[in-house]
């Protein structure tokens, strides 16, 4: 660990839900995400990446498990502090957890692939 995360206040990390593509180009949107957990913890936040977990165990391309896994997003996103969007695109999971997020009201930062803040994704 760097001593810029060791040297942060530890008293308090928000946990934040970390939103990127993942099917597709499914080896470099899994670097990305990465990526994009590690920005958020050297900002002081603790990332929670599902789709970086399920599909160790899960089968994307089963709608049944596809479905299931989404289900389950949605209720650890529920425990999140925020929602933090990345890349220059919304994939169909993300616009669920998008959705979600703004009907529970809770904050929503994006983020462009470029891990730089944007105002809103279009």
């Amino acid at each position: 660990m760097t001593n810029d995360i060791k040297n942060q206040d530890l008293k308090y990390r928000p946990l934040v839900y970390v939103a990127s593509a993942y099917s597709g180009d499914v080896i470099t949107n899994i670097e990305k995400a990465k990526q994009y957990c590690r920005l958020s913890l050297e900002q002081g936040q603790i990332p929670l990446a599902p789709h970086l977990m399920f599909p160790l165990f899960m089968n994307d391309d089963n709608l049944a498990e596809r479905e299931l896994a989404i289900f389950m997003d949605v209720i650890l996103l529920g425990k999140c502090d925020e929602l933090w969007v990345f890349g220059d695109s919304i994939s169909e999971g993300m616009a669920v957890e998008i959705e979600v997020a703004k009907k529970r009201r809770q904050p929503i930062r994006y983020f462009n692939s470029a891990m730089q803040e944007v105002t809103d994704h279009e």
